[in-house]
């Protein structure tokens, strides 16, 4: 068995992870569109087109077909959907996609879909608004009120993400989100309706939460591991604790038997006004699981089990709470 991870950025725990899930029964296989140190931790790597090139997908097929990779896993939002539109010419190869089907990654990758997804199925969400003038009559009508989060409708991390404090101040920092979009690797998702790739979104206040949500390769609900998250560092959890919240796991497994994902879905969510909100979704490991891995489940060994049509030992869905967990900086040099 070999397995190719795409896009796997700075994300050296996660080829470690796999490789340490996969032990000696094949390779772990890496790639990214430019050379970075977690490439070099994989048994082989390789240097992709653009995720967005006509040719990225044709060049995979090449690379799984000469290295004989049984299985894809994508790391970043971007691959998802151009991996989901492409799933049967993978599958026609015997080459399983670990990625969840496109509609459920659309709602995901589209703050906008995610926002309507979640409170036509019950989950409390921010109110959002896809234009300034509707965001203006709400707080005429006092349904909001300032501070104001806008963003990306089509964004990952801290990509033009701004808080707007009064009118004057929303106005020019939407024409900036705008403007980060249009120079950034943002405007391939936003190209389809640029006019609308801007939202605007009621601040949340409260402790910010977590949830690795663990499905089947079917898209059954496995299990929900909580964490509440202690620091933030540009967009991306730095610091949290693994936590046994009966409320969270009702939530984790809600969404998780209802999108029917595949893998993990890495879920923010906010405790606002004595409920738990749910901010985003993203369909994939995220940079809050190294958290959940640190107190003791592990998801890629998990998926390697249920590759090879083996049942999953109930340990490596099994966190132990109260684990704390920090992610630090390390200088390495490429060998």
């Amino acid at each position: 068995m070999n397995i190719l991870l795409t896009s796997v950025g700075r994300r050296s725990y996660m080829v470690n992870y796999f490789k340490e899930a996969l032990a000696d029964q094949g390779e772990i296989h890496a790639a990214n569109s430019v050379e970075t140190y977690s490439l070099g931790l994989a048994d082989k790597y390789v240097i992709t087109p653009l995720i967005y090139d006509n040719n990225y997908i044709d060049f995979l097929l090449d690379y799984c077909i000469k290295h004989k990779i049984t299985s894809v896993i994508p790391l970043f939002d971007i691959d998802l959907p151009i991996l989901a539109r492409n799933k049967k010419i993978f599958s026609d190869l015997n080459i399983q996609l670990i990625v969840s089907d496109f509609q459920i990654i659309e709602i995901c990758n589209d703050k906008w879909l995610t926002y309507n997804y979640l409170t036509s199925n019950g989950f409390k969400s921010p109110l959002t608004f896809l234009s300034i003038n509707d965001a203006l009559k709400a707080i005429n009508r006092t349904e909001i009120n300032y501070p104001l989060i806008i963003k990306p409708r089509w964004g990952m991390g801290s990509i033009g993400i701004y808080e707007a404090d009064n009118e004057e101040e929303l106005l020019i920092l939407y024409r900036k989100t705008l403007n980060s979009i249009k120079n950034s690797y943002l405007k391939y998702e936003s190209y389809q309706d640029m006019d609308k790739s801007v939202i605007v979104q009621e601040k949340l206040s409260g402790d910010e939460y977590g949830l690795d949500i663990f499905n089947s390769l079917k898209g059954e609900f496995l299990t929900c591991v909580p964490k509440i998250k202690l620091a933030m560092r540009a967009g991306e959890t730095d610091s949290s604790e693994i936590i046994n919240d009966r409320n969270l796991h009702s939530i984790g497994e809600k969404l998780g038997s209802i999108t029917m994902h595949i893998g993990n879905l890495d879920v923010d969510c906010y405790f606002h006004r004595n409920e738990f909100y749910i901010l985003e979704m993203n369909c994939r490991f995220g940079g809050q699981y190294p958290f959940s891995h640190l107190a003791g489940v592990n998801f890629p060994k998990a998926i390697v089990e249920m590759l090879k049509n083996n049942d999953i030992n109930a340990t490596l869905l099994t966190p132990s709470y109260g684990t704390k967990g920090f992610k630090d900086i390390i200088p390495v040099v490429m060998k």
